[in-house]
């Protein structure tokens, strides 16, 4: 993996910039964050989003917080605002609360602020890239027993929502395994759920393997059910923003229902996780796990590159009194999740699975 393709980095002026998520596929534009505001609107309108990147993001923006202070002389009430603002801008994702509860406790130990906040700032981004290198390794084996039951026919791997590199740093989670098993030449491809309604899986993930030259096919997000009693898929593989201690894992909405049609036409369903969205204070994912709900508009109308003139367009695919609920993720019981693949490796969707892999969370 090509380290000149990142998610978010550094200006030469030492300020951040990150790809714009919102206009991809069809432009691909940097913005810079100058402040924390900057980071915390980038979070809350989704100008980055998936949780390693939007804890990458929180913890730049902690940095941009410490550099303002400094150079405008503001007191520490300042830093406190910065927290507490990019604490509320997304609710469900874990990696945000990590991300800024380790920025805390790095500047809570230090005597130069700035430096330590660049520092540890910089180590969530690395460890970042490492981490979902390793659930590239460990998912690997997965498509490799498949593709030898195979007889070296192509593997099908069912995708929903966005979990790759646009969704952290680098390799991604969910893509990390297929990367990998790509440059080893097995082959493969991947049916893309669209990902209604912001489209992650038809504007991101099939830009991502687009790039990278993976064969792949978009398709509407109810069309999985039929794929898999038709035998058109051999496994499933979807992401996480937060993980309880028992194995239950909350995804983009229509994760859910993805498992439920594996679980009955026995296809293996597999969450790709960094340890970073692990939740051990949560048990009861359904009950305890907070689900955003977000601005109806984002059901309502539909955003595309128009054949006309190639200009992008947003429209109308409802009445305009018609009201819409739109909640962003929903939460699959690890009851339907064959396993988890962690940079440490592959565990049953439980505690005794988790805690064996992540014994400092027992």
């Amino acid at each position: 993996m090509s380290n000149k393709f990142r998610t978010i980095w550094l200006t030469e002026d030492k300020y951040v910039e990150v790809i714009d998520q919102r206009r991809l596929p069809h432009n691909v534009v940097n913005v810079k964050l100058t402040s924390y505001k900057d980071a915390e609107l980038a979070i809350k309108n989704m100008t980055v989003r998936g949780a390693p990147l939007i804890g990458a993001t929180a913890a730049y923006g902690i940095y941009l917080a410490v550099r303002e202070m400094i150079e405008k002389q503001l007191d520490g009430n300042f830093l406190d605002e910065a927290f507490e603002a990019l604490r509320n801008s997304r609710p469900t994702a874990i990696n945000l609360f990590w991300a800024l509860d380790r920025m805390k406790k790095a500047l809570d130990l230090s005597e130069d602020f700035l430096q330590t906040a660049w520092i540890e700032a910089g180590k969530i981004v690395e460890e970042d890239v490492e981490t979902c290198r390793m659930i590239g390794v460990h998912g690997l084996p997965i498509i490799e027993a498949i593709s030898k039951r195979k007889k070296g026919e192509v593997v099908n791997i069912l995708t929903h929502c966005n979990a790759g590199m646009l969704g952290c740093i680098e390799w991604g989670t969910i893509t990390s395994p297929i990367y990998q098993a790509h440059q080893k030449g097995i082959k493969v491809h991947v049916w893309v759920d669209e990902t209604r309604p912001r489209n992650q899986g038809s504007n991101l993930t099939a830009y991502e393997l687009t790039r990278h030259g993976i064969d792949h096919s978009l398709i509407v997000d109810n069309t999985g059910g039929h794929l898999m009693q038709h035998g058109m898929v051999d496994m499933v593989i979807v992401g996480t923003d937060r993980t309880t201690r028992n194995g239950d894992v909350a995804n983009k909405i229509g994760t859910y229902l993805k498992a439920l049609a594996a679980k009955d036409n026995n296809i293996p369903f597999y969450v790709a996780l960094p340890s970073t969205t692990l939740d051990m204070r949560i048990r009861d994912g359904l009950k305890e796990i907070p689900i955003e709900e977000r601005d109806q508009d984002e059901v309502r109308y539909f955003e595309g590159k128009r054949f006309s003139d190639g200009e992008i367009d947003r429209v109308l695919i409802c009445p305009e009194t018609t009201k819409a609920r739109n909640y962003g993720f929903d939460v699959t019981p690890a009851r339907l999740v064959t396993a988890l693949i962690t940079e440490r490796g592959v565990c049953e969707a439980n505690e005794e699975g988790i805690t064996n892999l992540f014994p400092e969370y027992k």
